[in-house]
């Protein structure tokens, strides 16, 4: 068998498909035709931060067929900028009654009730890029117990409760999804893409720049102003929260497992974003030792290499005929081949996403059952009795994927759980917390449906 040390030294192996192309050949026809047709998609929105405010202007700006009806925010201004991005002045609504009226009459919605909004009729599918767990949670069952698609941006939340969310949405003969555009879409993508060669996917890899766990709102600050987004949520890219919530999904959404705890993640940066990117081709022999042909597959990430910010995926034929057509194809002696994408788009791709699951109820990315991998809570400091956990990538806690079957042997505390709890045993640096290490707020939905998710899916687990 060759090794893939040895397929990393031929760049010819290596087959560049990017995005989903073949997707938007058939959506921008089908949006085409409702655009001739005066039927739009008709979308609201739950946020206007950093992604809502891109998403809306894709749609408003560069997707026929499709309108931006309603914007629901927290922070009502920041729902009006994103109209007033093509100088719209929008309607301020407060209830579903209100809502409806301004959608009948064609115009365009803002406001601070996103349950109100996600409940109103007059809209085909509801967008959640809030980042949130209880609001996002509370707006989604909404939007789906009122005949909605749900399409998301929300790996802290899909990676959290995702199963039971898509559970409920099928029950109701609705597409629950994660949209094209964010990493593990782009990863779904590729994968199928994959499979449709007749390839079986061993790994399906992400490509990041930085991976420090300790990295936190503070020294993240200087990059998040730049761009306007919130420390903690940059953070939360860095200390390898993101990453983690990102692969376990495509976990879930696959049947894929990690290698161990917080994944291979081989980093060649040396912690230095700056340093030369090493080509992915020279990589990948990390993770030969952990291939497994007959496996449900891995999900994993690396730091450092380029095409980045990608996805990758690696996969194998054992049929000594088809290894022929893909090394006259330039792709290698094979048994092992990799893919990848060199870019992901975030919001100029959701329109696609939210089209392909109206028109053709086809999800990105969606959970297939039961979690295969969630996301724990790893103590990012010595953590004192009294602390309160307060937010993704923040001063407490970071997050690390780990097989659904240790984290429940274990009672390992999922993250997207953990946040506003309170610490009530002293948690050394590094270690997991569990279940038995903090106080719950009470009276919280997610917690309600992280019980029925393992209701669900699994046996109790005798003490």
């Amino acid at each position: 068998m060759e090794s893939l040390e040895r397929l990393s030294r031929q760049r010819s192996n290596f087959f560049y498909q990017p995005g989903s192309k073949k997707a938007m050949i058939i959506v921008d026809t089908a949006l085409a035709k409702r655009e001739a047709e005066n039927k739009p998609i008709r979308v609201g929105m739950i946020g206007a931060g950093f992604q809502g405010k891109g998403i809306g202007l894709q749609i408003m700006t560069a997707t026929p067929g499709m309108t931006l009806c309603a914007i629901a925010n927290r922070h009502l201004e920041s729902a009006i900028t994103v109209f007033e991005q093509i100088g719209i002045a929008p309607e301020r609504c407060d209830t579903t009654v209100e809502i409806e009226s301004a959608i009948a009459r064609g115009l365009p919605v803002v406001t601070e009730d996103a349950r109100a909004m996600a409940a109103s009729d007059g809209l085909d599918a509801i967008i959640e890029v809030t980042g949130s767990i209880e609001y996002a949670a509370e707006a989604i069952l909404t939007a789906i117990s009122s005949g909605k698609h749900v399409i998301q941006m929300n790996a802290e939340l899909d990676g959290t409760i995702g199963p039971i969310l898509k559970r409920k949405a099928e029950q109701a003969g609705l597409i629950y999804t994660f949209s094209d555009g964010d990493q593990p879409g782009v990863q779904m993508n590729l994968l199928r893409f994959a499979e449709g060669l007749g390839i079986k996917p061993v790994l399906s890899g992400n490509i990041k720049g930085l991976h420090d766990p300790y990295r936190n709102p503070e020294t993240q600050r200087a990059f998040a102003e730049r761009w306007g987004q919130k420390p903690a949520m940059v953070a939360s890219f860095a200390d390898g929260t993101k990453i983690s919530f990102e692969q376990a999904i495509v976990a879930n959404g696959t049947g894929m497992q990690v290698a161990r705890r917080g994944m291979l993640g081989p980093d060649f940066s040396n912690g230095d974003p700056g340093s030369p990117l090493v080509p992915i081709e020279e990589v990948l022999s990390s993770f030969e030792p952990y291939l497994d042909a007959s496996g449900p597959g891995l999900v994993d990430y690396v730091v450092g290499a380029r095409p980045g910010p990608g996805v990758f995926v690696i996969g194998t034929v054992t049929d000594p005929r088809k290894q022929h057509y893909l090394e006259l194809y330039k792709l290698g002696k094979g048994p092992y081949y990799c893919f990848y994408t060199p870019y992901h788009l975030c919001h100029f791709e959701v329109p696609t996403s939210v089209a392909r699951a109206v028109l053709f109820n086809d999800p990105v990315l969606t959970p297939r059952g039961a979690p295969m991998v969630g996301v724990v809570a790893m103590a990012k400091k010595d953590l004192q009795e009294g602390t309160i956990i307060r937010e993704f990538g923040g001063f407490e806690v970071y997050g690390v994927a780990e097989n659904i079957e240790v984290i429940r042997r274990e009672r390992l505390l999922p993250v997207g759980l953990a946040l506003d709890c309170v610490v009530e045993k002293h948690v050394a640096k590094d270690a997991p917390l569990t279940f038995d290490d903090v106080r719950f707020p009470e009276g919280r939905l997610v917690d309600q449906l992280y019980r029925a998710q393992e209701d669900v899916f699994f046996e109790k687990i005798e003490e």
